[in-house]
């Protein structure tokens, strides 16, 4: 981790000063806008996002991707990133799993930095905000993480996302609305646990330019999971809690289980965009969370899924 984050600042810093630099598609930190890459255009990204803090402990995790994206054609970018988790925590609340026993019990810690897993991404659109009543793009990405992004601890995830982009632009394109309704279709297997989980995740964001390259905004994310863990009992036998109702996607059909968590932030952004380069910064609080009777609920927010804040810096290069 020590060796990580002076790297990942001395790149950003040093990609700021190749030139001047313009792009809006990251005017906050989870909110996106519709915009896709030129034709034959490619676009380097270091996004870097710290979750911290959580109930009777000290937590960060720091989620970090740098991606490359393509313009294969006006309409469809393709992308690829490699996610690099970086845990440190400690916590004293034997009810704050799995991070406690993680740790390995009372008087424990974790401090763990590796590569997490990586993604692909395909984003096309449909409908442009410039041109269009609004716009509109559909996105698609397949994601296999070896690192459990809680706690750290060693699993196997496949992931499928089905993303959609809304964007509406007003003033002559000064202020800029987004909204991201994205669903996660997840199967983790770790020692003793199979998850087939479903999550979503929904983001909205209001950005307004206040002067040449300067954009200041705010964004709202809700997120949360639904499933019933399958877990082997000392006897050997896999079996589900009875008093919830399990996730299913698959020929076998599709159905929601019981939302094992959730929570939602809200939070300020600051973007400026150059001419080949963008950046950046933006924080979101958790202001309220909840979630199933195994959920870590204290004075209405959730900890075991979720943090006290989010702090992201993104920064793009384009060429």
């Amino acid at each position: 981790m020590k060796n990580i984050l002076p790297a990942a600042i001395l790149l950003s810093t040093g990609l700021m000063m190749i030139g001047e630099a313009a792009a809006e598609e990251n005017l906050w930190i989870y909110t996106t806008g519709t915009d896709t890459r030129p034709k034959g255009s490619f676009e380097l990204k270091l996004n870097t996002i710290a979750r911290l803090g959580k109930i009777d402990s000290s937590y960060s995790f720091f989620d970090i991707r740098p991606e490359i994206e393509y313009g294969l054609t006006d309409s469809l970018t393709i992308g690829a990133e490699l996610m690099i988790f970086a845990h440190d925590y400690s916590t004293t609340n034997p009810d704050l799993q799995p991070y406690y026993d993680t740790q390995g019990g009372a008087g424990g810690s974790f401090s763990q930095t590796k590569i997490g897993g990586y993604e692909f991404t395909l984003k096309y659109n449909i409908l442009s905000p410039y041109k269009d009543a609004f716009g509109f793009s559909l996105g698609l990405a397949w994601d296999h993480r070896d690192i459990y992004r809680l706690d750290g601890a060693e699993i196997n995830q496949n992931a499928l996302e089905i993303t959609a982009y809304f964007q509406k632009n007003f003033l002559d394109d000064t202020l800029t609305l987004a909204f991201n309704p994205k669903i996660e279709l997840e199967r983790r297997t770790s020692p003793g646990v199979i998850e087939e989980e479903i999550a979503l995740d929904i983001s909205f964001g209001a950005s307004y330019r206040v002067a040449p390259k300067w954009f200041v905004g705010l964004e709202f994310r809700h997120q949360s999971d639904y499933l019933n863990p399958e877990e082997q009992n000392e006897h050997g036998k896999w079996e589900f809690d009875p008093d919830l109702k399990r996730s299913k996607f698959g020929l076998s059909g599709f159905q929601f289980g019981t939302q094992h968590q959730n929570g939602n932030y809200f939070g300020p952004s600051v973007h400026y965009a150059a001419k080949s380069w963008w950046v950046t910064l933006g924080a979101v609080f958790q202001i309220s969370g909840g979630g199933s009777v195994n959920a870590l609920v204290v004075d209405g927010k959730n900890w075991d899924e979720h943090e006290k804040a989010h702090v992201g810096l993104i920064f793009g290069y384009e060429f």
